[in-house]
């Protein structure tokens, strides 16, 4: 067998894998990233930032397809085949790259996204079970956080003007803490808008690597497809290429 077709047909066998495995991958990603913004949704009204979610999670069931169809059409080196492995590898290659814009672009709006609806969140927390005060309860204490910018953000609310003291989701021990702002040592620091974001952040970073890692595998795929398609047509027509 010619040494390209043979390590084209490896590459793109591999590659087949790669686009199961990345499938799984992708779907476990997408299903993260809509968990994240499932648990923050009080916070975040802006539906527009499920974008990269949805198309990481698109991308992950068409990639199952893929590799089956690219492992059959590489093994019986169809052309038919191959030529459809290509134009959806570079289908792929444009979903993913659009995916990398939209993940680029949302990082920078992370921030002024979510000022405005948590702010208005806190402003509505009663202590009671309603949805903002329980969504603001489970934040701060998953988070180990107090307040929008920090344990002073409470001043400015109702609650504090009336209770003359931060929830006791503030406090580092609860049974310690009743949250009065005099006792600052026992209140967590740190804002819960700086936490959401970095989180956020984190969980958008690790899927801009990932889809970026495989947009630099599909590129390679794509020529190698190439290599086959040539020179097995240049067999089937009787002319060997002067290099092999």
């Amino acid at each position: 067998m010619d040494c390209g077709i043979c390590t084209s047909k490896s590459i793109l066998l591999f590659l087949s894998l790669v686009f199961w495995g990345a499938g799984a991958v992708f779907a476990y990603l997408g299903a993260y990233m809509i968990k994240s913004y499932d648990t923050f949704e009080s916070f975040i009204q802006n539906k527009q930032t499920l974008i990269p979610a949805a198309i990481v999670i698109g991308i992950s069931v068409v990639m199952f397809i893929i590799g089956l169809v690219g492992c059959c059409s590489t093994l019986r080196e169809s052309k038919c085949g191959l030529g459809f492995f290509f134009v959806i590898i570079m289908l792929i290659f444009a979903a993913e790259v659009t995916a990398l814009v939209f993940t680029f672009i949302y990082q920078g709006k992370i921030g002024k996204a979510l000022e405005g609806p948590m702010t208005d969140t806190f402003s509505k927390y009663d202590g009671t079970n309603n949805t903002e005060s329980h969504a603001v309860d489970m934040l701060q204490i998953n988070l180990k956080c107090c307040g929008v910018y920090n344990y002073t953000s409470w001043l400015n609310t109702n609650w504090y003007k009336e209770n003359q003291a931060m929830p006791r989701s503030c406090c580092k021990n609860q049974s310690l803490c009743d949250g009065k702002p005099q006792k600052p040592d026992l209140l967590y620091q740190e804002g819960c808008q700086g936490k959401v974001e970095n989180l956020l952040h984190s969980t958008l970073t690790v899927a801009l690597l990932v889809v970026l890692g495989f947009a630099i595998i599909k590129f390679f795929g794509m020529l190698s497809v190439c290599v086959i398609t040539c020179r097995s047509s240049s067999r089937r027509s009787g002319y060997q290429p002067l290099y092999a």
